[in-house]
């Protein structure tokens, strides 16, 4: 077992990281630095976890040779240049969502990380749940069966003092809204238990605040097997609640309702008479994990000492990624969008309105 050094940068969503992640794997991470452009949240968080650097310099963090992992939890806007930044360094580096702000972008990060030394890891919490991970055991051991159709809901509750932020609610800075920021969790939950998107028609509106971005999102997919699915999202909601139903040949899944951890227990597995057996005897192997930021750190160690694939990639990154260009391609034109986004696609390049 390798002890990794850390740097996070950026303390607002990077206290999360520290408080339910590293504070509960320090023989997996040292957090060595903190790096905040706020002086007194720097201090205050430096404080409250021991870190013994602190400071306002992105560049002075990547010039540190004993940091081997560089956490990026800054605002959407500068993810793509500090990614490239800490990869050129020769680190590792873990960011938070949205990755990147175009697949044209992530096609940067992929040639960057084959370029480089060190790896890429996005952040997708909400998978370590035990419920969920109950469910993907027995989706990918084959027992589901067919997917027949799924129904997903994100719906939370943002206001007038969380857009107070001014990088909030613009799409220069957060690069879009209830889309990118909140329902891209449990979005990516779906692809892993459903595969990939076929189609998808899809729309927006900005109904709860008076914001650049949209606020409220409804969509119809096709999925590549076949399978059909129902999604809506708000930011209008109360109470918040996330929420997943999907039904197989051989199974139904039902998720919580818990809004920021969806992938925890209780989930209801509700088997057909001729699968009971064999999917009870699987659920009864399905080891427990850690939820959210702690799962998918202790998850990403394990695979760092083994050299095994990272349990989230560039690949699931391009997967959200494709979902969400295609998202705003079909609002803004009234059509259907097949997947997967090429090149070609008039909004490879950007999802902004009009390419902005």
């Amino acid at each position: 077992m390798t002890r990794r050094t850390v740097a996070v940068v950026g303390l607002g969503i990077g206290k999360s990281h520290l408080e339910e992640g590293y504070a509960n794997l320090k023989d997996r991470f040292e957090v060595l630095v903190a790096c905040d452009l706020d002086k007194d949240r720097l201090a205050t968080v430096g404080d409250a976890y021991a870190i013994p650097r602190r400071t306002t310099s992105f560049d002075e963090v990547l010039a540190m040779p004993d940091v081997d992992i560089v956490d990026i939890c800054t605002p959407p806007m500068v993810h793509l240049p500090m990614i490239e930044a800490a990869l050129k360094a020769g680190k590792h580096v873990i960011c938070e969502k949205p990755l990147v702000g175009s697949l044209k972008d992530l096609a940067a990060v992929e040639a960057a990380e084959k370029a480089s030394r060190g790896t890429v890891m996005p952040i997708f919490q909400y998978r370590w749940g035990n419920g969920f991970q109950k469910a993907k055991h027995i989706v990918d051991a084959g027992l589901a069966g067919k997917p027949y159709v799924a129904t997903v809901e994100t719906h939370w509750l943002r206001g007038a003092a969380y857009y107070a932020v001014p990088w909030r609610g613009k799409f220069a800075t957060e690069l879009g809204g209830v889309l990118m920021t909140h329902a891209i969790h449990i979005h990516d939950m779906l692809c892993e238990l459903m595969g990939p998107i076929d189609t998808l028609y899809g729309r927006t509106a900005t109904r709860v605040n008076t914001i650049e971005v949209e606020d409220c999102a409804a969509a119809t997919l096709t999925m590549a097997n076949g399978a059909l699915v129902s999604l809506n999202a708000t930011l209008g909601s109360r109470p918040e609640i996330s929420r997943m139903r999907l039904c197989f040949e051989n199974v139904t899944f039902e998720s919580g309702l818990e809004p920021y951890a969806p992938g925890n227990d209780p989930w209801t597995v509700t088997p057909s008479p001729d699968a009971k057996d064999a999917i009870e005897a699987a659920l009864a192997a399905v080891k427990p994990v850690h939820p959210r930021f702690r799962g998918q750190l202790e998850a990403y160690a394990e695979a760092l000492d083994a050299g095994r694939p990272l349990p989230v990639t560039l690949t699931d990154a391009r997967r959200s990624l494709e979902m969400i260009t295609a998202f705003y391609h079909s609002a803004e034109t009234g059509e259907p969008v097949r997947l997967p986004i090429t090149p070609a696609h008039p909004k490879y390049a950007s999802w902004r309105p009009n390419g902005a």
